[in-house]
């Protein structure tokens, strides 16, 4: 029993580096937009299936990752432009906000469908055996991911507390009119929003995609998990999100022999219902 929990902690490190990815993304475009959105697991399913694409033509999965990336970004800044910019300039509600998002989210889901249709990918990678680590089979690809993960957080680190516009991200997120007339070029922070928004969020898809099949519903299943960490970590927080991540990660899958695994969603969304209840701020400072 012990080795078997301490192998779900290990599948649920590999996962929570997953959610964490992702939830970086939409605590940003929550904490920096004031929008909650819906539609963000399924950029994630996007990434995975434009890595799925382009490696399937035989390009390398890593330039495939870089690739698929700039596509995702290129699609959150395509619904910026049609979307977001335009409700921001009317001042819309934040529930119109995510009814539009819960459409966008169903647009990209059925579009994935209609282009690729529903059945599972799988990458074209070489079968690798599992590692024997501690008495614990560790697969070489979920170590990877943890990998990735760590890699892509210590960047944002460094953008976030050493650049300019890391600097511009923090002000807009405090205040984004008091940003404004401080002569910050929010527009400016807007895009770099979406860019690393993007950029992780696909990131996260990929490695997603590593560890289990494509498919077009992968995102809507982690949407639940994404928001949770975002809640749970403080709404705009990304370090805050990474450890919420982390922590739903773990408890989701070493739930599972008790609960079984059709209950995972569930796990998340008592913690997110646990957390609005008790610590409604979440475990850590909100905005940057």
């Amino acid at each position: 029993m012990d080795t078997q929990f301490a192998q779900l902690i290990v599948n649920g490190i590999a996962v929570g580096s997953i959610i964490a990815l992702a939830a970086v993304g939409l605590t940003l475009t929550s904490g920096i937009l004031r929008l909650s959105n819906f539609a963000h697991g399924d950029f994630l399913t996007l990434g995975a299936y434009l890595t799925w694409l382009i490696n399937t033509i035989g390009v390398n999965i890593w330039l495939s990752m870089i690739l698929a990336a700039a596509g995702t970004v290129a699609a959150m800044l395509l619904s910026e432009k049609l979307l977001w910019s335009r409700m921001r300039s009317i001042r819309a509600t934040s529930t119109t906000l995510i009814i539009i998002s819960i459409g966008l989210a169903l647009f990209i889901r059925n579009g994935i469908i209609f282009i690729w249709g529903g059945k599972n990918q799988n990458y074209n990678l070489p079968v690798t055996t599992a590692l024997d680590i501690f008495g614990l089979k560790v697969p070489q690809n979920q170590l990877l991911v943890l990998g990735l993960a760590v890699l892509a957080i210590l960047a944002l680190h460094y953008l976030l507390q050493n650049t300019k516009i890391g600097k511009a991200m923090r002000a807009v997120a405090d205040d984004l009119d008091l940003a404004r007339v401080s002569g910050i070029n929010v527009d400016r922070v807007i895009f770099w929003t979406w860019l690393i928004a993007g950029t992780l969020t696909s990131l996260g898809g990929s490695m997603y995609g590593l560890i289990t099949a494509v498919r077009p519903n992968m995102g809507w299943f982690l949407i639940l998990p994404l928001f949770a960490s975002v809640i749970l970590g403080g709404i705009g927080n990304p370090y805050g999100a990474i450890a919420a991540a982390f922590i739903i990660g773990i408890v989701q899958e070493t739930s599972t022999p008790w609960l079984g695994s059709q209950y995972k969603q569930g796990v998340a969304l008592l913690i997110m219902i646990l957390v609005l209840l008790i610590r409604p701020k979440g475990l850590f400072k909100g905005t940057i």
